[in-house]
């Protein structure tokens, strides 16, 4: 086994012939190999190096050189940017399936933003120079990458709205209704979930302080649009919430009663796989 930077590869021909399968499942999760044929996967997937993170591990830091970029098979990856006084602002948390360190590997800049892992992970590394040859060598990966970034830059276009343009309670309200939407994809009837984030995490995903995050929840817990009992949250009054999320003003109990509840309600966690839906 060989260690680079505190990761861990996994090498050997018995590891590597196991792994090759994985590799190939994992890039046709993704936005960028996705759409390629198998054999074209395969080519990409033997130049794979497999990474392995323990919980609270570097993957990379701001400013440093590019490698190349990497595919999250398993576990969760959070970029971010942290100024001097040590204020984080998550600007996306990677579960599998995601891209990461695609940008210095084509305009030749540092990595723009940290990323760590936030539970043991297991990535794939594409090397610089083998990206660029892949995307040579198969045009239809290269419109991918074009299509990714500009994904990528709608949603930090998004990002950047959200901090400038709505209080931290809309903020708050807006995660909240984005973390309703991924926790009850795969259930016709809402049930309760934990928010296992702390309020500081909450904060560092929506550009705000942890003591700030805690009066905004207040204010939505006496406003009557959500109730938290012991980290978990349910949203009593989801037109209400949108409302809020959306004009950022004063709710009033009339303006409550006015939009109803039942089966609109959703309870919601942050157990999601894709994240915070601020990125």
């Amino acid at each position: 086994m060989t260690y680079v930077r505190g990761l861990r590869l996994l090498s050997g021909p018995f590891a590597e012939k196991s792994m090759k399968a994985k590799r190939i499942a994992a890039l046709q999760c993704t936005t960028l190999f996705g759409g390629l044929a198998t054999e074209e996967l395969a080519d990409i997937a033997q130049r794979a190096i497999d990474l392995r993170l323990q919980k609270g591990e570097m993957l990379f830091l701001a400013g440093e050189s590019a490698r190349g970029l990497y595919v999250v098979v398993d576990g969760k990856i959070r970029s971010f940017q942290q100024n001097e006084d040590g204020r984080e602002q998550v600007m996306h948390v990677n579960a599998s399936g995601s891209v990461l360190g695609d940008v210095p590997v084509f305009d030749d800049g540092p990595f723009p933003a940290s990323a760590i892992s936030e539970a043991e992970t297991h990535v794939l590394l594409l090397e610089k120079n083998d990206v660029r040859e892949l995307c040579a060598k198969y045009p239809s990966l290269a419109l991918a990458a074009l299509k990714l970034m500009a994904a990528k830059v709608r949603r930090h276009a998004s990002l950047i709205e959200a901090l400038s343009l709505h209080e931290v309670g809309q903020r708050l309200a807006l995660f909240l209704l984005a973390e309703a939407r991924s926790a009850t994809l795969a259930a016709d009837v809402p049930k309760p979930f934990r928010l296992h984030l702390s309020n500081q995490e909450i904060a560092s995903r929506i550009g705000s302080v942890r003591d700030v995050v805690s009066r905004a929840l207040t204010r939505l817990k006496r406003e009557g649009l959500i109730s938290l009992d012991n980290r978990t949250v349910t949203i009593l009054n989801l037109r209400a919430l949108r409302r809020y999320a959306a004009r950022g003003s004063t709710l009033s109990p009339r303006t409550i009663s006015d939009c109803p509840t039942g089966i609109e309600s959703l309870v919601i966690s942050n157990n999601s796989p894709s994240g915070s839906g601020l990125h």
